[in-house]
């Protein structure tokens, strides 16, 4: 399939909770990963896509699940989705050198991360 679905994010206004439900509903592998600015944690799963979960960065935000596609031109199909009538909600921004993603709002209302990794 092109642009596959390659990464699920939990962005939660309470990441312990969360990882503490998940792992125990799902016996999720969960790593914490810090970074400068936060802890992410990856979600290591045996089949299917994996994932992590963060503190929610949006102000007044609930907790939601993000997925992500995986696309060749990270720039150009940001640009292109706002042609097609998208909002720009994350500019494309580089992820401690593994790739590069930026999230979209469709023209329908609904959220969609857009991610390039490094080859």
């Amino acid at each position: 399939m092109a642009n596959p679905f390659v990464h699920v994010e939990l962005n939660t206004t309470d990441v312990n909770g969360a990882k503490t439900f998940y792992g125990k509903l799902f016996d999720w592998t969960l790593e914490d990963v810090p970074t400068e600015q936060m802890t992410y944690t990856m979600v290591k799963v045996d089949n299917g896509t994996g994932g992590g979960i963060m503190k929610q960065l949006i102000p007044g935000a609930g907790s939601f699940w993000l997925p992500y596609v995986d696309v060749d031109d990270i720039m150009g199909t940001t640009q292109n989705a706002t042609t097609l009538g998208a909002t720009i909600k994350k500019d494309v921004t580089d992820v401690m050198g593994m790739g590069w993603f930026s999230i979209i709002t469709d023209p329908t209302g609904a959220l969609l991360g857009l991610w390039q990794g490094k080859k």
